[in-house]
């Protein structure tokens, strides 16, 4: 695992992980957590995916010395924008999914709290 002193915050496009494979997708993702650094994706895991993370992560609770889980908050524009401006999110997300999410996911030995409201993420670290 990564210097525990250090904070280091990765940043990924979601066509950074879109053509992998669910599987892979959710891997690559805990890889990078396991590694003690706080992901910045832009967009979102469908909710079968957040689901195979949290689960992969129970698993390794335990297995790998000092991973004691993650922290998981998604945030999205308002959905309850005006018809038109509705109709233009709705077909946006037909053509290249839903990119215009951001999810921060962290290790639970760095992440205190992720507080989430709609429009913001108050992200609280361990000191």
């Amino acid at each position: 695992m990564a210097n525990k002193n250090k904070l280091t915050l990765r940043f990924l496009s979601y066509k950074d992980i879109a053509k992998l494979e669910s599987n892979a997708r959710v891997k690559k993702l805990l890889d990078i957590v396991i590694d003690n650094k706080i992901i910045i994706l832009q967009g979102r895991l469908d909710s079968v995916e957040e689901a195979s993370l949290i689960q992969s992560t129970m698993a390794l609770i335990g297995r790998i010395k000092g991973f004691k889980g993650v922290e998981l908050a998604t945030i999205q524009p308002d959905k309850d924008a005006g018809f038109f401006e509705g109709m233009r999110l709705k077909m946006a997300h037909a053509l290249v999914g839903e990119r215009d999410a951001l999810t921060i996911i962290g290790p639970a030995t760095i992440v205190k709290e992720i507080k989430r409201d709609p429009s913001k993420i108050d992200l609280m670290l361990k000191k």
